[in-house]
């Protein structure tokens, strides 16, 4: 199984999401994003929960290394 990663950090927030849904809608099933952000991106996973049939929500992890470093995977079915 292959993990992309891909920080957000820098991208302006009105452009993550889109870059995060392509990035996820490019992976091949069994196959995860793993994404460095600035935040918990606790609103992303409710809308990729509502949004993307293909997201495995139940195997979402998020750990916080710092105050502003979030790593989140995103598990694609």
């Amino acid at each position: 199984m292959a993990d992309t990663k891909l920080d957000v950090r820098e991208i302006p927030p009105a452009e993550r999401h889109p870059k995060i849904h392509a990035a996820f809608e490019g992976l091949e099933s069994g196959e995860t994003l793993t994404i460095l952000n600035d935040h918990d991106p606790k609103p992303l996973f409710y809308e990729m929960q509502a949004e993307v049939a293909a997201f495995d929500a139940e195997n979402y992890a998020v750990e916080r290394r710092s105050p502003t470093e979030f790593v989140a995977t995103f598990p694609k079915r």
